[in-house]
């Protein structure tokens, strides 16, 4: 890049000019790199490979509903169900494979605590899916 000239004069300003020429050369070799190496980038192995047709094996595992009322009474797939024997269901459908989704439903009432304990029972059983169900907000 050149910024002074040989002249030799009074008002010898610096010439703002880029020298265009060693741009152009490098381009130039690049072009010609890029076109004796682009035939040599699309080379590849014919190969006849097996056709197979396979179906997506879907297993949509059961669910398991689980419900609580206001006052505290557990529901098995509508069922009503004492503590005791929730425990021993959810023991017993832990080792099912597919391990079922426990879907818990609870009244808008419903304390907490009773919430707290079944999801306890449901983790030490080994439970791993649980989900909550609730009705969508109505829009005004």
């Amino acid at each position: 890049m050149a910024f002074g000239g040989f002249r030799q004069s009074s008002d010898s300003t610096p010439m703002a000019e880029i020298n265009m020429i060693p741009l152009i050369d490098v381009m130039l070799v690049l072009l010609v790199i890029f076109i004796i190496t682009a035939p040599l980038l699309t080379h590849a192995v014919k190969l006849d490979l097996p056709k197979a047709s396979s179906q997506p094996n879907l297993t949509k595992p059961e669910h398991i509903s689980l419900s609580i009322s206001a006052e505290g009474a557990l529901f098995w797939n509508g069922e009503r169900i004492e503590r005791a024997a929730l425990r021993e269901r959810l023991a017993q459908a832990s080792q099912r494979r597919p391990q079922p989704e426990v879907h818990l439903r609870a009244d808008q009432a419903t304390h907490y605590q009773s919430i707290a304990e079944v999801m306890a029972d449901a983790a030490s059983a080994g439970m791993s899916r649980i989900g909550f169900v609730s009705e969508p907000e109505e829009r005004r």
